[in-house]
């Protein structure tokens, strides 16, 4: 049965935004250390209108004394751009605790919002999932109606297996252009150590590079009292256990293994997000793009 990951309202209220120019891919990109659109490095590229919203400082006088039009100016770096939805759709992300979305769903609620906001903003959004394999690619495309290509595919794909987001980095690094915004969504429970460095790589390559760590509240706090029968959703791996006996270590390395991850990722200037299922949809969407902490 698809999953029902497209929320119209929402949507509607998304559109309704006055958000200046870029502030989509500026609110993902929050945490890196970026660089001012200045300099002998940066080619301009061409005016567009100003928009409430827009810094004054951007305002190119010259032109507005020209045609008493206010406009700003864009660089190379910030037309054109090829956003790519890399979303995970491993066994792990089908866990959802009761009353919630499970991963799956809410990590492709918030792409799907993601592209939504890209292309009204004029750039150009593309889709990746993959769980041990890569699974559909839909390359970048700028039109309006791309945004449902997206979405129906993201409805309809099947989950299962193990947690390769190593092996899908590795596929856009493959494909992707110059002056690309790469966004994962993953719970990252491969646990490998070659993402943060495969994520670092294509930053150094330019790329703009975000990791949106999705994660169940039952994966952080471990709300569980009585014995248990835990079951691995990837490999099918079963062990009873104590919960209780085992809540104060697995809470410690389940917050070192996050810290350790986001750390390797800022150091590399690569953003990181933590979503958690249980915050509103709208919320974390409203979070990422207006650049909130």
């Amino acid at each position: 049965m698809p999953r029902q990951i497209i929320d119209r309202a929402l949507l509607v209220r998304l559109a309704g935004l006055n958000l200046p120019a870029g502030q989509v891919v500026e609110g993902v990109l929050t945490g890196m250390h970026k660089s001012p659109h200045h300099g002998s490095s940066v080619e301009f590229a061409q005016h567009r209108e100003y928009v409430p919203g827009d810094e004054i400082r951007h305002i190119d006088w010259k032109a507005f004394g020209r045609s008493d039009r206010y406009s700003i100016k864009q660089y190379e770096d910030e037309t054109n751009l090829r956003a790519y939805l890399v979303v995970d759709t491993s066994g792990s992300m089908d866990y959802g605790r009761k009353g919630l979305p499970t991963k799956l769903e809410y990590g492709s609620q918030v792409a799907a919002a993601m592209a939504w906001m890209l292309l009204r903003q004029g750039d150009a959004a593309g889709l990746l999932t993959f769980g041990s394999k890569v699974g559909h690619y839909l390359p970048p495309r700028a039109r309006a109606d791309h945004f449902w290509r997206i979405a129906e595919t993201l409805e309809g794909e099947p989950v299962g297996g193990a947690t390769n987001a190593v092996g899908a980095l590795q596929h856009i690094a493959e494909v992707a252009g110059r002056r690309s915004l790469i966004m994962l969504f993953s719970d990252c429970f491969d646990f490998d150590p070659k993402l943060a460095a495969l994520a670092r790589q294509l930053r150094r390559r330019r790329h703009r590079v975000a990791v949106f760590q999705v994660l169940d509240p039952d994966e952080l706090e471990f709300p569980f009292n009585d014995l248990t029968l835990f079951e691995d959703m990837e490999t099918a791996e079963r062990l009873q256990a104590d919960p209780r006996g085992m809540r104060e270590e697995y809470i410690k390395e389940i917050n070192a293994f996050c810290d350790t991850l986001r750390q390797d990722l800022l150091e590399g200037d690569v953003a990181y997000h933590r979503l958690l299922t249980s915050e509103p949809v709208e919320r974390a969407v409203l979070r990422i793009i207006q650049g909130a902490k």
